[in-house]
């Protein structure tokens, strides 16, 4: 049976350009070059942008990708998509979801519920298949034609690094040409060219067990959650999980049994009997079709460097992640979010070149708790051994009727990591006079905020391209010492922007904590101080604000 693939979304087609050369070489010389139109290159493009740093994106096909793929978009994202100026689309016509529910064949056994509360400018995660987000990006991209150059049908064969920078060879349908570049950050994917080209290897795991994913169109009024089966009697044997997307699509994922030949398992004809009992058992009844179908194998592998010299690893070019937990592009945006403020400081001058190595070092921890987590979904949700599935089944039979037991079922979604122990980190002895509010390393928590003139907005808004200073004050400015200091850092050449944040509202303040529960949740007091970088983690705090250390703190960081 014949599909029609995907016509709920209009694919655009991309022409090949091909550039200006001279003896078979770009006449132009780039500052960074990005391998990869994905979501990972996409964002890093924006971020780099942002700075007013040019990148060329290429990208072999001529479109968008096919399918779901990546199908849950966590918070954490949102808050980058909204820093790179891209998320107006995405909060529109994503699907906010805040749980699931497991069931062990046709009886729950776990409900799942993510962090939510009214201090949240964003759900948990919202569901939105990667068509949707890379041709939303792809919006946010064409907007700044000054400083991004998307670069389509254009394939990379060769990374060549040299003492002045890296040369890319190129092949095209209209003949093969090189690029030289001072940068380039490889976001090609699992099959990535810059890797093989280097001779990177990954460490880590690959399971055996494989998953056929399958959009299907079906008009149901059921709510968008995660719906994950164990055994069920549709399946028996496999584990089955079940998302809500926009357009009245549906993505299912199906594991195969050892015995099964997966060639043959994505045919429709074996895909289709196997959808179908599904939704019979779950009270499915209107018509319904499939429009994508693929299959796919758990990784659990990363590199043990991202920076190379002159050339950087991002997303799936330096980690594979399982999809459990929904960390692949979540982790990889998140990437680009490190990535892009560290390389357009080194590209403006602004810091050592030795700042990106901070990305290699945090990226890699984060990979790696990630893949901790996600690997014990994957042994949950897969087992790997016969040992493994006895004691999956002996959770699964008693958590109905035993609560202390279902947390194993827990499926880990993604969240931000903290980097606690990250040389960007400044004077943490300081911090440890809080009781309370986000370590050096960890991200800020999110909390309404009444902006100066009246406005409603949110603690994370009032962050952008550049570091910036949370003065906390009673009302007003703070002290004329430190209001100096904040004229003089935010006239350097260092992008800085000191905000302060009254406990009432002021109209001398840039903000004020109308709800009264910012001050607690950071644990502040009149004259508390945070320093947060331009990816949103912090970098230092003081409960009374040393206007010496703070200058330190940032004159650190950027001489490494």
């Amino acid at each position: 049976m014949p599909l029609e693939w995907a016509q709920y979304f209009e694919y655009p087609r991309y022409p090949l350009s091909v550039p200006a050369l001279e003896a078979g070489v770009e006449a132009k010389r780039h500052r960074v070059a990005i391998i990869g139109a994905g979501p990972i290159g996409l964002t890093l493009a924006l971020e780099l942008a942002g700075y007013g740093i040019a990148s060329l994106v290429l990208e072999t096909d001529d479109s968008v990708c096919l399918g779901s793929r990546a199908t849950c978009i966590s918070r954490r994202s949102l808050e980058i998509l909204t820093r790179v100026g891209a998320e107006r689309q995405f909060l529109a016509k994503g699907l906010g979801w805040t749980g699931g529910r497991s069931f062990y064949r046709n009886t729950e056994v776990f409900q799942l519920q993510m962090g939510h509360d009214e201090n949240q400018k964003f759900p948990p995660m919202i569901n939105l298949q990667q068509c949707y987000t890379e041709k939303f990006l792809l919006d946010a991209v064409e907007a700044r034609p000054d400083l991004i150059e998307v670069r389509w049908q254009t394939r990379v064969e060769d990374v060549a690094v040299r003492e002045e920078g890296v040369r890319l060879a190129i092949e095209t349908t209209a003949g093969a040409y090189a690029i030289d570049s001072d940068w380039v950050v490889a976001c090609d994917g699992a099959r990535s060219v810059a890797r093989q080209a280097l001779g990177l290897k990954f460490h880590g795991t690959q399971y055996e067990g494989r998953y056929v994913i399958v959009d299907i169109e079906l008009k149901s009024d059921y709510p968008t959650e995660r719906r994950a089966w164990f055994d069920p009697p549709s399946n028996p044997g496999s584990t089955l999980l079940m998302h809500k997307q926009p357009d009245n699509i549906w993505r299912m994922d199906y594991q195969l049994r050892d015995d099964e030949d997966p060639d043959e398992a994505v045919k429709p004809e074996n895909v289709i009997p196997r959808v179908a009992s599904h939704l019979q058992m779950i009270g499915e009844r209107d018509d319904w079709r499939p429009v994508w179908i693929s299959m796919y194998k758990a990784n659990a592998l990363t590199l043990e460097r991202y920076r190379h010299g002159r050339v950087i690893l991002a997303g799936d070019a330096a980690h594979l992640v399982p999809i459990f937990g929904v960390r692949g592009m979540n982790s990889g945006i998140d990437d680009s979010g490190n990535l892009g403020w560290k390389l357009a400081f080194v590209v403006k001058g602004w810091a050592s070149a030795a700042l990106l190595d901070t990305y290699s070092e945090e990226r890699v921890f984060a990979a790696r708790e990630n893949l901790r987590y996600s690997m014990r979904s994957t042994e949950f949700m897969a087992p790997p051994s016969h040992a493994f599935e006895v004691m999956r089944e002996a959770v699964l039979s008693l958590a109905a009727k035993h609560e202390w037991i279902r947390t194993l079922i827990n499926p880990r979604q993604t969240s931000a990591i903290a980097f606690l122990d990250s040389r960007l980190n400044a004077f943490p002895e300081c911090s440890k006079e809080f009781g309370a509010g986000p370590r050096p390393g960890e991200i800020l928590p999110e909390c309404p905020i009444t902006l100066r003139g009246g406005a409603t907005a949110f603690i994370t808004d009032l962050l952008g391209a550049h570091f910036t200073v949370l003065y906390f004050t009673e009302a007003g400015e703070g002290a004329a010492d430190l209001l100096r200091l904040s004229q003089r850092l935010e006239q350097g050449p260092v992008p800085f922007a000191w905000r302060t944040i009254s406990r009432r509202l002021d109209p001398s303040a840039h903000a004020g904590d109308h709800t009264g529960r910012l001050f607690g949740i950071y644990g502040a007091q009149p004259g508390t101080l945070y320093l947060v970088r331009p990816d949103g983690h912090v970098m230092g705090r003081w409960r009374e604000a040393n206007g010496v250390e703070l200058e330190s703190a940032l004159e650190r960081a950027l001489r490494l």
